[in-house]
């Protein structure tokens, strides 16, 4: 280009100006087509050119009047700066470019992964769609929680489980400059959550960063998607297994009323029975009182997983219902002595009388059973701020402290235990779990002699409290 426009110029037989600016617009147009380096080659050979055949005296690499190193070196400094100016507004123009194409990629995958099959392997798709999108050769998507690989691609990249276990353990990205594989973490609230390998393909840091955050989004999209589909099907089938016990405890109800009522019509009749038929006839009642407890705790364990204990609360006397809890154990408790502590002021609790009920004859019936025959038990009231107190205390073997948590999970029970007292592991899981629907608590302390000292709390209204 240089040599035509000197060629052209000596032809025509413009002046210095004139051939100094033709040259000028040369560098210009090769800095626009090629680069800096090409531009600057160009500016050099330029300027040789202009001194040998424009400036005097021609024919010769030697200038004569000074005025014209001036104005060479003016020229070839213009020729430099407009190059380089021209340069950078071509890499400008092109990142901007390569970043409105990388924002089009990721709008595209962000529609691409919210619009993605759920039916199907969400990680699947995404990998799919990365290499679809960004055009590359492979993909490989790691899911720390599942441990499974996804891939997408028209290659396959062998040997990358590895590197994708390393980079979420480092939490930094890995590249092979080799095969051309960028291997980064996925981080998602700051913890990585997986990894993805991408080979062949070229993003700037940020579009890098983006990607990445679009598949963190996709991966707890899934899991949140999992999580939504299992507390679903808990809740349909703590619903479903609500609704089998409670038609099953209607079947065995009806029975067991007969039954029971027939051992107590037999026991009655004193006259009637021989020594050996009354010992059947009593344990024919008992088992039947039992039977029923059982049914009754598995209709209340099914209503409590299924959310389903509705309250009916009314203002009732703690002495009220503490009477009403031990008149239940007045034919069982034998030679045992229920000792009730009184406390004067009580104010009134509002709770649900029949579930609360239930829930205090199980820390009594967990007592009588725990503890050696004849020992005390000893129950006591008292006020702490908004709640009425009431402590149950046995003298049994007492509750180590690593267990007085877990003994209130559902069929979990101690195992020295297990083998000598009958029980299902679920009465201490309904009473807690129907003291808290109350808005209380209840948990297990060790007294200062032996034994364990069960702890409930009942709320209060306001306006009883200040009566």
């Amino acid at each position: 280009m240089v040599a035509v426009t000197t060629a052209v110029c000596r032809f025509v037989a413009v002046n210095a100006t004139t051939a100094g600016f033709a040259y000028l617009l040369v560098v210009l147009a090769v800095a626009t087509a090629w680069g800096l380096v090409e531009a600057i080659v160009a500016s050099v050979v330029a300027m040789l050119c202009f001194n040998f055949f424009f400036l005097p005296p021609v024919g010769q690499f030697t200038i004569a009047d000074p005025q014209n190193w001036v104005a060479l070196f003016a020229f070839l400094a213009t020729a430099l700066v407009a190059s380089h100016l021209s340069d950078r507004e071509k890499k400008q123009s092109l990142e901007a470019k390569l970043h409105q194409r990388e924002m089009e990629q990721l709008y595209a995958l962000s529609r691409s992964i919210l619009l993605s099959d759920t039916s199907k392997a969400v990680g699947s798709q995404a990998a799919q769609h990365i290499a679809d999108i960004f055009d590359c050769k492979g993909v490989a998507l790691y899911d720390s929680k599942t441990l499974e690989i996804f891939r997408g691609g028209p290659e396959d990249l062998p040997d990358v489980e590895g590197k994708l276990k390393q980079v979420v353990m480092q939490g930094a990205p890995v590249t092979d400059d080799a095969t051309h594989l960028l291997v980064a973490p996925i981080i998602l609230g700051g913890r990585e959550i997986g990894g993805l390998a991408l080979q062949g393909i070229s993003l700037s840091d940020g579009g890098l960063q983006a990607l990445l955050n679009l598949v963190a989004i996709a991966l707890e999209r899934v899991r949140t998607e999992e999580a939504a589909r299992r507390a679903e099907a808990a809740r349909q089938s703590g619903e479903f297994k609500s609704t089998l016990l409670d038609a099953i405890a209607h079947e065995f109800k009806t029975p067991l009323t007969s039954i029971k009522a027939a051992s107590t019509s037999m026991l009655g009749d004193t006259a009637a029975l021989t020594p050996q038929f009354r010992e059947l006839a009593t344990i024919i009642d008992e088992e039947a009182d039992r039977m029923s407890l059982l049914v009754t705790e598995a209709v209340r364990m099914s209503q409590i997983d299924a959310g389903k204990v509705h309250l009916e609360r009314k203002s009732v006397t703690v002495d009220h219902l503490l009477r009403g809890v031990l008149d239940h154990f007045s034919a069982k408790s034998e030679d045992r002595v229920l000792g009730v502590g009184k406390h004067e002021g009580l104010p009134r609790v509002y709770v649900d009388e029949e579930l609360v009920s239930l829930a205090l004859r199980q820390l009594i019936d967990n007592a009588l059973k725990y503890s050696p025959p004849g020992s005390p038990i000893e129950i006591s009231t008292g006020l702490s701020q908004h709640h009425v107190l009431i402590r149950v205390c046995d003298r049994g073997p007492g509750i180590p402290e690593r267990d007085r948590e877990r003994i209130f999970e559902k069929f979990h029970r101690l195992r020295p235990a297990k083998d000598r007292v009958p029980g299902t592991g679920l009465g201490l899981y309904i009473a807690r779990e129907i003291i808290r629907t109350h808005g209380g608590d209840l948990w297990v302390e060790e007294p200062s002699g032996s034994g364990s000292e069960f702890c409930a709390t009942l709320p209060v209204r306001d306006e009883d409290v200040k009566g």
